[in-house]
């Protein structure tokens, strides 16, 4: 069994019931689950930054909502890091109690969560039938930018880390508030999401495996946010480089590239966002 807790969305029986269908699918794509794999601050199927609104695709295959390490219902750990993650979305991938089934799942990651999907499917790809990336943070793909460049340098050459004696609450309203953005509600659950990610290893020092991954031949899909309507500092610090990363991944991959309005495109554009990965699942 997994080592980290999936809650499973599987609708499909109520569809013809007391829900309407909202697609019409094979019986082939309604086999194949989807395995979602969350960012910072949040757990697989948070309604504020995880995967809730992504539920209506629950009505034509299993989707799996992994709770990395340290958030949601899974276990505590000592540190938050991208490599485990990439080990235990493998486990999943490859448990039979997740009953993936022959050709396994398809990924969907977001910011820190796509960067462990790339690494897994790069050390599986056998169990993946696509990928589709929310906004990676994969920086070190696209150190060539100069946007994401000039973001590597901060980092690297001693940007302040977190002050000592900050709590999770007070660095949540930093990340949220002190950028001009609603904070969520403080709830206990949401606090150690927030304790887990002051905690991650760095992201900037994952090695993203761009030549496994173009072996494999995966379907790729790219998603970004457009980011006009995001605070300024938001949008010139952290929009800005993630952009070129979607661009450049997209570029590099061989994949497709699809834009929608805002800063947070499968919360605050869900309905595009499901549109666009049923066409992509097929």
């Amino acid at each position: 069994m997994a080592a980290v807790h999936v809650t499973v969305w599987d609708d499909r029986d109520r569809v013809g019931g007391d829900r309407v269908p909202t697609a019409s699918v094979t019986p082939a794509a309604a086999a194949a689950p989807a395995l979602f794999i969350h960012n910072i601050f949040t757990w697989g199927s948070d309604s504020t930054y995880g995967f809730a609104e992504q539920r209506p695709l629950a009505d034509s295959r299993r989707l799996l909502m992994m709770d990395r390490r340290g958030y949601g219902d899974s276990p505590d750990t000592a540190r938050s890091d991208f490599d485990v993650d990439a080990e235990d979305i493998v486990e999943v991938l490859d448990d039979g109690a997740s009953a993936v089934g022959l050709g396994g799942a398809h990924l969907v990651g977001h910011g820190n969560g796509a960067v462990a999907a790339l690494i897994a499917a790069a050390r599986r790809p056998d169990l993946v039938r696509s990928l589709a990336l929310v906004q990676p943070s994969a920086f070190t793909a696209a150190a060539h930018d100069p946007v994401v460049a000039d973001l590597l340098d901060r980092v690297r050459d001693g940007a302040p880390g977190i002050p000592d004696g900050v709590t999770p609450e007070q660095y949540l309203r930093a990340s949220t508030e002190g950028l001009g953005m609603a904070m969520p509600e403080l709830t206990s659950r949401r606090l150690r999401a927030v304790a887990t990610s002051m905690g991650e290893r760095p992201i900037w020092e994952a090695e993203i495996p761009l030549k496994a991954v173009q072996g494999a031949a995966l379907p790729i899909l790219v998603i970004c946010g457009t980011w006009e309507c995001a605070p300024a500092m938001y949008r010139e610090h952290v929009g800005l480089p993630l952009m070129a990363v979607a661009e450049s991944l997209t570029e590099s991959l061989g994949g497709r590239l699809l834009r929608v309005p805002g800063y947070y495109p499968h919360t605050q554009e869900p309905a595009a966002v499901n549109a666009a990965l049923r066409e992509f699942w097929g």
